[in-house]
């Protein structure tokens, strides 16, 4: 063996150490999915409050009924009340987890040594997953307590006013989150019989509600106090905001139902013309033929081991860390923004180099390789691919909130994106993910590494391999099935079209539609 396939065999063993303790973190951390669905349900809330005015205003209810459905309060209430125990359930698998680690005896040396000499604890990986669930049930505690406020509003509106001061105080008896449970007994003051109002009620109100709950909690503290000049403005402000709600929820809800149609009726185009056709249908359109690979499985290693794990990884990240570049503590989205971008720029350029250079000797590249080519049909099957892939995607994403139970972490940028109401952040966020992260993972995964296995494995086999790949570079295992959906349809996209473009627009269109509904959802918890 040689000194390089040794060196390559240490960093893929570390590689491995680093994927999996990125994994077992992802997995203590909730799934943006299940917050995108309050998000959605706030703007429902919202959404129903608006009262048409005008001639038109019969045909408005009835377009607003349909879109909303016939029970929105319902609705938004059981989503709440299924996130709450959901996240009860996770916080005891945390105190569980941390029960067990701490009740497991500490290693210590064989030979006794002076007290002064022995660590508290010796076992640095115990000590590190102990910290991330302890991290962990501070982010549910947190949750739990903000859930509790906004079902008791809920309640509330349902009628169930005993019920909603129950939940408040059932919070206030758990002595935690202190400044929540001042908010819940300002709520408990303003519907009990007879009201009480706390000094502070309005403070607490704007600075631990948002939304509707928020609009709920200060009409009734208005009209408690008879401010009836503020109680108008306040309810003209949230017909406002209800008007947009409704907007918002038609774009983000007739957009991709029309794309998942689409993509439907092509499905079954596809599958019926290959049925009957056979090989000469579209899908079947190169899939056995292989590429001419003038390299062999050491360079691909090398290529991943080097420019992906070890330039993501180590390099990139210790040297920033020796620059002292690093977004400062507190620093604002806009910040971090342009810190996640420089990091991943700076990744895919050194991910490239090493690309360029491992496969150098071999220039001029046989047909077909990295193929960029502006004629031809690229664009339609990037299209076509997008809508064919969104109700994949999302049948495989129901299956998969059922296995992980709202947990396996998501994209940390998928999070900043949902809070960012910056305009100069979200288009960072936007280059980073529509412009920089299809060319970089296009070119490596599709480009590079999909071509290169088809020496051993046939093109099924390749885009397959590829995708899990692909799925597993996100560090996330809750994104891992879906991903590895997406990525087989970006790899059938590119074996058909022979043409980079066509996935690129796919990856494109995929993460610009995902991160236009993150920021219209954001923007509808104001």
């Amino acid at each position: 063996m040689t000194i390089k396939r040794i060196i390559l065999s240490l960093l893929t063993v570390v590689a491995i150490l680093f994927a999996g303790a990125s994994l077992w973190e992802s997995w203590q951390q909730p799934q943006i999915q299940s917050r995108l669905e309050l998000y959605q349900a706030n703007l429902l809330l919202h959404a129903q409050e608006w009262q048409p005015q005008g001639d038109d205003s019969g045909s408005l209810s009835n377009a607003r009924s349909t879109l909303l459905g016939e029970q929105p309060l319902n609705s938004a209430l059981e989503q709440y009340q299924e996130a709450r125990t959901s996240a009860q359930i996770n916080l005891d698998k945390a105190n569980n987890k941390l029960k067990q680690l701490q009740s497991e005896p500490v290693t210590t040396p064989a030979t006794p040594k002076p007290q002064s000499e022995i660590a508290p604890i010796t076992d640095t990986s115990r000590l590190r997953q102990q910290q991330q669930l302890q991290q962990s049930r501070a982010q549910l505690q947190r949750l739990i307590a903000e859930l509790d406020l906004r079902l008791g509003l809920l309640q509330v509106q349902q009628g169930q006013t005993d019920a909603a001061i129950q939940t408040w105080t059932n919070f206030q008896q758990q002595q935690q989150q202190a400044v929540l449970a001042d908010t819940a007994t300002v709520l408990i003051g303003l519907w009990s019989d007879p009201p009480r109002i706390l000094p502070d009620a309005e403070q607490l109100l704007q600075n631990n509600l948002d939304g509707w709950f928020r609009y709920r909690a200060l009409s009734q503290l208005y009209q408690l106090q008879q401010r009836q000049e503020v109680l108008t403005q306040l309810q003209a402000t949230e017909q406002v905001t209800a008007q947009q709600a409704l907007v918002k929820l038609a774009f983000i809800g007739s957009l991709p139902a029309f794309g998942g149609i689409v993509g439907i009726g092509l499905l079954l185009f596809l599958c019926v013309q290959r049925l009957f056709k056979g090989k000469d249908a579209l899908l079947a359109k190169n899939e056995d033929a292989r590429w001419s690979t003038p390299w062999t499985g050491e360079t691909v290693w090398q290529v991943f081991i080097l420019g992906f794990f070890l330039m993501g990884q180590i390099v990139v990240p210790l040297g920033f860390a020796l620059l002292q570049i690093r977004p400062p503590s507190g620093s604002g989205v806009r910040v971090q923004a342009f810190y996640i971008l420089t990091t991943y720029l700076t990744v895919a350029l050194g991910g490239l180099a090493v690309l360029y250079l491992s496969i150098k000797s071999f220039f001029p590249l046989p047909q077909n390789w990295f193929r960029f080519d502006l004629k031809g049909n690229w664009f339609l099957w990037g299209l076509g691919g997008y809508c064919a892939a969104l109700p994949l995607v999302v049948i495989v994403s129901v299956i998969n909130q059922q296995i992980w139970q709202g947990q396996g972490g998501s994209n940390p940028l998928l999070s900043l994106a949902l809070q960012a109401q910056d305009q100069v952040a979200l288009a960072v966020f936007f280059f980073t993910a529509a412009i920089a992260a299809p060319i970089f993972e296009e070119i490596l995964f599709r480009g590079f590494l999909l071509p290169s296995v088809t020496r051993y494995v046939s093109v099924w086999g390749a885009i397959i391999l590829s995708s899990l790949l692909f799925a597993v570079a996100h560090l996330s295992v809750a994104e891992i099935l879906p991903l590895t959906v997406l990525g087989i349809v970006l790899g059938v996209v590119y074996t058909r079209s022979r043409n980079l473009l066509a996935p690129m627009l796919l990856h494109s269109l995929w993460n610009s539609g995902t991160l236009l509904s993150l920021f219209i959802l954001g923007s509808g918890s104001t």
